[in-house]
């Protein structure tokens, strides 16, 4: 008598954690292999690796290196001017490397970030006196000698990131302020140089955020590919960064929109650096975390939605444990498809919902 009442009772207890337990499909697990599965060539993550945390998390690594799961990774900061030209003429390629080499090993692509950008710039740059003349040398050195090293292990590069504002003028930097916009231009065209040099394929991206709909500062980049075009120098892309705020992500169809814009000037698109942060705590509850999960959906759709040439989706990494989101934006966070703890979210399900063009459940 008293084993059957245990069963019971047990079987009550279950019951009860599957009744009060948040609703997960079950479905299809991994996120790259339904991208690839659907026509895109990837659905990757940004690692910050190596000399961080992540580099000896063994859990982190597990999820990162696992085909299924990604399969393109971006450098977060070790392809950056600082970190790979930190002293004139003299390149420290290691930290590339080990992305390079970790990517290879685990049969994934990378998105080589950045060539030019106006953060991130090694001292000896910002705190130098240049001509226009030496300083235009200066970035035609770091290009050149980044993409003839790296060549086609490089999927492609980001060669110019984020050089508008929200209002469509070109942002104040150490390249502006020197050369003039003319400096984007010359970008492209040394970077174009160099991937001819290596013989090899090696696509070529403008980068930027604020550009996932229509607006001001997306005319701005779409004038941009049509300059570059005008004179007849390589663009092959467009990257969508794509950071966005839970309850503020633009529609599907207001992102479908601005993708569109530039696949009618013959030119891919991809979305390079997703992620959807609460402004504020909690992280956690059940109702925030069903907005963020429509977030993320729309913003995949979008992708899906306007076919192939949207190439890819990337999230700037992959767990709220390591977000850049924190340390940028006092207190928000809780921005990534897995929690600290290395669950996935209910966004991590929308995403293969808006993958496989079913219906959000989880929203």
């Amino acid at each position: 008598m008293r084993s059957s009442l245990a069963t019971i009772l047990v079987a009550l207890a279950s019951l009860q954690t599957a009744i009060s337990a948040p609703h997960r499909p079950t479905g299809p697990r991994y996120l790259n292999d339904l991208a690839q599965d659907n026509g895109k060539l990837w659905f990757g993550t940004a690692a910050d690796i190596p000399g961080t945390a992540e580099q000896t998390d063994k859990d982190y690594l597990r999820i990162l290196t696992n085909p299924k799961n990604f399969g393109e990774i971006t450098p977060a900061n070790m392809m950056k001017f600082m970190y790979t030209e930190p002293q004139q003429n003299a390149f420290n390629y290691t930290g590339g490397d080990y992305v390079l080499s970790l990517a290879e090993k685990n049969g994934m692509r990378v998105r080589c970030h950045n060539l030019v950008w106006t953060s991130q710039i090694s001292d000896w740059v910002t705190s130098g006196t240049w001509t226009a003349a030496t300083l235009t040398a200066v970035m035609k050195n770091h290009i050149y000698n980044l993409v003839t090293h790296w060549g086609n292990r490089c999927y492609s590069w980001d060669v110019v990131n984020e050089a508008l504002n929200s209002d469509g003028t070109f942002s104040s930097s150490i390249w502006y302020d020197t050369i003039g916009p003319e400096y984007i231009f010359l970008a492209f065209q040394f970077a174009q140089e160099a991937v001819k040099k290596t013989g090899k394929d090696i696509k070529l991206y403008y980068n930027d955020y604020g550009i996932e709909n229509p607006g001001t500062k997306t005319t701005a980049a779409y004038n941009l590919v049509k300059e570059l075009q005008a004179r007849k120098i390589q663009i092959d892309g467009v990257g969508l960064e794509s950071h966005f705020k839970v309850g503020s992500t633009p529609s599907v169809a207001a992102q479908v929109a601005a993708k569109k814009g530039f696949l009618d000037l013959g030119v891919d698109v991809a979305i390079t650096e997703l992620d959807v942060r609460f402004v504020a705590a909690p992280y956690y509850t059940a109702a925030g975390e069903a907005t963020q999960a429509q977030n993320y959906y729309d913003s995949v759709a979008s992708c899906m939605q306007v076919g192939r040439r949207c190439r890819g989706i990337t999230v700037w990494d992959f767990d709220d444990k390591y977000s850049w989101v924190p340390s940028a934006f006092a207190g928000q966070g809780g921005a990534d498809i897995y929690n600290e703890t290395l669950q996935r979210k209910p966004a991590y399900y929308a995403i293969a919902e808006a993958i496989t063009g079913v219906p959000c459940t989880v929203c």
